[in-house]
C-alpha cells in the first residue's frame, strides 16, 4: 500500500525574503518562526516545538498573517 505525502503548509518551506517583501532574511519561514518561538520562551524547546506544532496546523493565510503580525520589524 502506498500512502500520499500530504504538504500541509508549503509557505513554511519558502524562503523570507521569496514570501515576504520587507525581509531580507534567506531562511526558510521555518525556520524564522523557530527562532521567534526559541526567543520569546526563553529558549524552551518543549514550548516551542508545541508552537510549532500549532503553526504546522495552520494554513499558508493563517502562517502568512502570523508572520505578518510577529515578525515583521
Amino acid at each position: 500500500m502506498v500512502m500520499a505525502v500530504v504538504e500541509k503548509t508549503a509557505l513554511l518551506d519558502e524562503k523570507m525574503n521569496e514570501v515576504f517583501d520587507w525581509s531580507d532574511a534567506t531562511l526558510p519561514v521555518r525556520d524564522a518562526l523557530w527562532d521567534h518561538f526559541m526567543e520569546s520562551n526563553g529558549h524552551n524547546t518543549d514550548e516551542t516545538e508545541a508552537s510549532m506544532k500549532e503553526i504546522d496546523a495552520k494554513s499558508d493565510a493563517d502562517v502568512r498573517s502570523y508572520v505578518e503580525d510577529n515578525l515583521k520589524k
